[in-house]
């Protein structure tokens, strides 16, 4: 088993010129295009030539010295838009000698493929998984495969990792590895694992205790409250549904509270908190633009998620000194380890064990313990270890370019 390469490791480029494709780079969305910012940011303070191919961006977020190649916006069905971003991006790339090309998601043509939000197959199962009735999982496979998207995301994605010029691989967990292995028969040896980091200038805290007292008190929560938070923009796949069936079963009275923050949408959970008798207990926040105060607030992360490749929220939680609950389903949950800074759960549907889980975060005692290892933890995972072994990976596609 081999999580990094080996060859190139003694001789780093020290001032690669790098390009990096995705159509859109907006950091304030959050996400994949946050990391993409952080990285440049990180490259270009290194003394790396940074290029941006992309069709949006916002400048006032990125690194000053980044070089900008515009592409044309993609216009036409959403099934369409990845083809033609890559196509004209694969084409832009030709005109152009970098030392190494950089694609993230849905790209082709490039010299490394990221695939932060995983594999499309993996993901469509998984979100079939989200359903709890048998029937309705299979009902929903079967929409999926008449769904013309379903179909085009597929078809690209054997064409990215199928194609006669094979790009070097890199995945952000075991889990999604073993997806490459289960989909497309990789072995091991063709992938190189570099977990997620952070950058955790983002999550200063030196105003944490107010910002926790001005966020509690803005969402009628109690100075001593347990808070348990929850942040997703896709909260059924993310595992709402069966966290408020497991905040029911808590005994009563308790001063555990649920924060639910990311999409404003919030009307079916609202009334299913209504209907199992817990409106009380649910406060949920909506869009949060600074969500470090929805960190400030909590006192543990609920991530029960039916598919993440590895999720940023479990590594921002880290950073915050949060311990976590979250689902095998889950790529960070590489990163814990049980009981000692968390819980992972084997199915997000099991309410029962959600809640024995939530039981344990009332302690007071075992919570503070399982918050400082939290901490330890994310200073093991630093910006600094991800970013050296993803530049040995970039050099390593450097070295085989120069080669070939």
């Amino acid at each position: 088993m081999r999580d990094l390469p080996a060859s190139g490791e003694s001789r780093l480029f020290t001032d690669m010129d790098i390009a990096f494709c995705y159509e859109s780079v907006l950091p304030a969305r959050g996400g994949c295009e946050i990391y993409i910012a952080d990285l440049a940011r990180r490259m270009v303070a290194e003394g790396h030539r940074v290029h941006l191919y992309a069709c949006r961006w916002d400048q006032s977020a990125l690194p000053t010295s980044l070089h900008y190649h515009p592409i044309p916006n993609s216009r036409g069905p959403r099934f369409l838009r990845p083809w033609r971003f890559s196509a004209s991006c694969a084409h832009a790339l030709c005109d152009r000698k970098h030392d190494v090309s950089v694609g993230f998601n849905k790209t082709w043509g490039q010299d490394v493929l990221y695939p932060l939000a995983g594999l499309h197959a993996a993901s469509a199962e998984h979100n079939a998984r989200k359903h709890r009735r048998p029937m309705v999982r299979a009902l929903a496979r079967a929409v999926k495969s008449l769904d013309l998207a379903h179909w085009s995301f597929s078809r690209l994605e054997r064409r990215q990792y199928l194609g006669k010029r094979r790009p070097l691989i890199v995945v952000n967990s075991r889990l999604v590895r073993s997806h490459f292995q289960t989909y497309y028969g990789f072995s091991e040896n063709e992938l190189r694992v570099v977990h997620n980091a952070i950058d955790p200038a983002r999550f200063e805290e030196s105003d944490r205790l107010r910002r926790r007292s001005e966020a509690r008190e803005r969402w009628g929560i109690g100075a001593n409250d347990v808070v348990g938070l929850l942040v997703a923009m896709n909260y059924h796949l993310k595992g709402l549904e069966p966290l408020l069936h497991a905040v029911a079963r808590l005994p009563g009275p308790s001063r555990f509270q649920l924060l639910v923050a990311g999409n404003p949408r919030t009307g079916n959970y609202e009334r299913l908190a209504r209907r199992l008798r817990i409106a009380d207990r649910v406060r949920f926040a909506g869009y949060v633009a600074q969500t470090r105060d929805c960190y400030f607030a909590a006192d543990f992360l609920v991530h029960p998620t039916f598919y993440d490749p590895c999720s940023l929220v479990v590594l921002e939680a880290l950073a915050c000194g949060l311990p976590v609950i979250t689902s095998r389903y889950n790529g960070a949950s590489e990163l814990l380890t049980p009981p000692e800074d968390g819980y992972v759960l084997d199915d997000p549907h099991d309410d029962r064990a959600l809640a024995h889980c939530l039981e344990h975060m009332l302690d007071s005692k075992r919570r503070l313990a399982q918050g400082q290892a939290a901490r330890h933890k994310s200073a093991q995972w630093t910006f600094d270890d991800h970013f050296r072994k993803l530049l040995i990976v970039f050099n390593e596609a450097a070295v085989c370019k120069n080669a070939a």
